[in-house]
């Protein structure tokens, strides 16, 4: 149970990051000498053996107000564009101290109506002192098209110290009793060191049914900058059956660049999972990704990457590659054009080209573009 809540704490509340390769395009924010700033940009992207899509997304700046929309479309049977998912952001500069932001997402029903699935409110204030307070609160409709509450999340943070800051969150989920109850706790600190690095621990609190809290996880991590160099290294530990924590993940990360503009980075995962065998309690490398972003003079970008895993029918054999895959990206004067190739190993040793991802923006780089669209919430 406690593994269930982490692992869904970590899929909602954490990074964001998605699980497979996604490939992003840059449009930009169209400078007309507006102080309002706002711009428009149209994305067409299509990824094989599916329907071609385009996003329309645009910004609408008048004072203390910004307004982001974005509608992604898809091709119907008819050969037509017919919408998909619609996203509207207003942020609001309250005062000098406050910020409300306002997000709701619509879908389309079985009739192609469009319909509320989801709206998400925060107001975060900036306090004296370096102290700041977030609370965003995610409401969906019920059966009758009424919003209710599902989700508040509080988050403060301060500083406790010359280079230490700790920040303090609270997830708030419906009770069987009916309103919201505390359901997840997460004590974060992180401290500046010397010589660019940064050291932080983010423990995870879950509740034990008799009104105290437990540690559910505890996630350490420090990073060391040096120029163009990164460096960083997580550590995961859980406790076990009595209470002890164990290390159950690592992963070590490098990101180098050089003088020609090449950068690279290589992400190793340690656990003590190994696909297709007992776990012995130790640590085992069972993942590897290697990143070559390499310029051109003449704009065109191309990004390679190359992963390696344990193969769960010989896990003895150590790693081998499992997916290749390669981002090109050119800019124009009118846009930019990005195709993205991901090949995947198949049971002969081969590497066959899964899926070809192509996209085209008529702006050039303000804005990131996922060529697939969000799922939207069922």
């Amino acid at each position: 149970m406690l593994i269930a809540i982490v692992a869904w704490l970590c899929s909602g509340l954490g990074s964001g990051l998605g699980s497979g390769p996604a490939l992003w395009a840059q449009a930009s924010d169209s400078q007309t000498g507006d102080p309002n700033k706002s711009w428009t940009a149209t994305t067409n992207s299509h990824r094989e053996n599916s329907d071609p899509m385009r996003t329309i997304e645009s910004r609408t700046q008048s004072g203390n107000r910004t307004l982001d929309r974005q509608s992604v479309q898809r091709r119907g049977s008819d050969g037509h564009f017919e919408p998909y998912q619609d996203i509207e952001k207003e942020t609001v500069q309250l005062d000098a101290a406050t910020v409300r932001t306002t997000t709701r997402t619509f879908g389309r029903d079985a009739d192609g109506v469009k319909t509320l699935v989801e709206v998400i409110e925060e107001e975060k204030h900036t306090l004296p002192g370096g102290k700041s307070k977030v609370v965003r609160a995610t409401s969906d409709p019920d059966a009758n098209g009424n919003l209710r509450l599902v989700q508040r999340r509080i988050e403060e943070t301060q500083k406790t110290g010359k280079d230490v800051e700790e920040t303090k969150t609270t997830v708030m989920l419906p009770s069987v009793n009916g309103g919201l109850v505390p359901a997840v706790k997460v004590q974060e600190r992180r401290e500046q060191g010397a010589n660019g690095t940064v050291a932080s621990q983010k423990t995870t609190l879950l509740p034990d049914g008799a009104g105290n809290w437990q540690v559910g996880e505890i996630r350490r991590t420090t990073t060391r900058q040096e120029g163009d160099n990164r460096s960083a290294e997580e550590q995961v530990s859980i406790p076990d059956s009595e209470g002890k924590l164990d290390e159950v993940s690592r992963t070590v990360s490098d990101e180098a660049a050089t003088a020609s503009g090449e950068k690279s980075s290589t992400v190793e995962t340690y656990s003590i999972s190994v696909p297709g065998s007992v776990g012995d309690g130790s640590l085992h490398l069972v993942k590897r990704a290697t990143t070559a972003r390499i310029p051109s003079s003449t704009g065109p970008q191309t990004i390679k990457q190359q992963v390696v895993q344990a193969n769960p029918g010989d896990p003895g054999s150590g790693l081998r590659v499992t997916i290749l895959t390669t981002d090109a990206v050119r800019p124009s004067t009118s846009g930019e054009q990005a195709t993205q190739t991901v090949q995947v190993r198949d049971a002969n040793g081969s590497f066959p080209v899964v899926s070809v991802d192509t996209t085209k923006s008529d702006n050039i780089h303000a804005i990131r573009v996922q060529i697939a669209p969000p799922e939207v919430k069922k």
